[in-house]
């Protein structure tokens, strides 16, 4: 984790003040190791690290009395540690719903069952994801999609950089420590040691154990099929499963932050979709480590260079996505026999339509953009635009409605 001294403003640290200003209670949630305490440190007025047991001992004892007299904000974190603490959170909201109250911590999704979770109406979920490239770099930019829908240009990134630069960002990943801490040399032994400790051994409030080297085959063959559209029996087929211990696996690795789902995205005027989502691990440096794939390899191996590119980008758009100011939802399209396929489609308000194809080409032409072309003619007036984004350095466009972006635009 990062110290103060190289902190790097995340895009949530513009959203908790409001957020707080609203709110009782606030859960930021996420991968164990993505800056959340770090980050939530900054908007506390107290903290308490459940996870270490002096200071878990009183809320073990009477969780409602340790809350009493602690300056608020009060950061909890870790707090699946002692997780009578959340209910004790809960009756204290109960008693005195004043706004900007507390924040918990947690490097696992508690469930969200009404019956069984009682912060259901009282504490906001606010997800955190891996550092984008914007926010590495210490910049503060216009959300990629908002830009998109205004028209406006999208130029490629000061120094922005050619294709071996750009996979070596990409492959870095977006974990504070590896990125500032390890540094590139220490990274990929970073995210295997996460791996190994992490998925595998599990994160406080995970009661259940594993059997570790099968859980780490399934994680390999999640690398394998990142943003490929293979189906879940393939997933557990290749990993030497039945698909009641994938599903186990795969919800397992959900709750860390490991792994995620892009929905198949619908629309009433097409009706011949695939309803599959896609699959992928969360970060492509983690994909990476996972693979033993670094930059040069990635680069030459065609069959490594255009799921790299995907996983990137796509996880760049999510955390825009995720924001608390988001508008838009990310899915994927692709036609039933996979005749037409878009790569990501971010639907925002009254469905309209953003669509996103990731090239490995420095240079799109008029072919490259024929899928966009398509949904638009489909959607009409819903589709708002269609961007090619590419590893060169030009913006161009494509036909109506749709254009060629760099890569590099999305932190531009």
């Amino acid at each position: 984790m990062t110290t103060l001294t190289q902190y790097r403003a995340r895009r949530l640290d513009q959203s908790l003040p409001g957020l707080l200003a609203l709110h009782p209670a606030l859960m930021i949630v996420g991968p164990r190791g993505v800056g959340k305490t770090t980050t939530a440190a900054r908007h506390a007025a107290s903290v308490v690290r459940l996870d270490d047991a002096r200071q878990a001992r009183a809320f073990e004892a009477d969780a409602d009395a340790a809350l009493e007299g602690l300056s608020e904000p009060v950061l909890l974190d870790e707090w699946q540690a002692v997780p009578g603490v959340l209910a004790a959170v809960k009756r204290a909201v109960d008693m005195e719903p004043r706004r900007g109250r507390f924040l918990l911590t947690g490097s696992v999704t508690a469930e969200v069952d009404p019956a069984t979770w009682p912060g259901v109406g009282r504490v906001i979920r606010v997800p955190m994801h891996p550092l984008t490239v914007a926010e590495r770099q210490g910049r503060r930019t216009e959300p990629f999609l908002e830009r998109v829908a205004a028209g406006e240009p999208l130029p490629a990134a000061p120094e922005a950089p050619g294709l071996r630069d750009l996979i070596r960002i990409a492959v870095a990943g977006g974990f504070p420590e590896p990125l500032f801490g390890a540094g590139s040399a220490g990274g990929p032994q970073w995210y295997r040691s996460y791996a190994d400790h992490i998925a595998i051994r599990g994160a406080p409030g995970v009661e259940r154990r594993f059997d570790a080297g099968r859980l780490r085959n399934f994680l390999d063959a999640c690398a394998l099929g990142s943003m490929r559209g293979v189906s879940f029996q393939t997933l557990h087929e290749a990993a030497g499963v039945n698909g009641r211990t994938g599903a186990d696996y795969w919800r397992h690795l959900e709750r860390l932050g490991m792994v995620w789902e892009i929905p198949a995205w619908a629309s009433n005027r097409l009706k011949r979709l695939v309803r599959r989502p896609k699959r992928s691990v969360a970060d492509c440096g983690f994909w990476a480590a996972l693979l033993d794939a670094d930059p040069e390899s990635v680069v030459e191996d065609g069959d490594l260079l255009g799921p790299a590119l995907e996983i990137f980008v796509a996880a760049q758009l999510r955390a825009e996505t995720g924001a608390p100011e988001g508008k838009y939802a990310l899915h994927h399209l692709r036609e039933a026999q996979g005749r037409r396929e878009v790569d990501l489609v971010a639907v925002g308000p009254r469905g309209r339509t953003i669509g996103i194809e990731v090239k490995a080409t420095a240079a799109p032409v008029f072919r490259d953009g024929r899928h966009l072309a398509w949904l638009r003619d489909q959607l009409g007036e819903r589709f708002l635009a269609g961007v090619v984004l590419h590893t060169g350095q030009a913006s161009y466009p494509l036909g109506e409605r749709v254009r060629a972006a760099p890569i590099s635009t999305l932190w531009a």
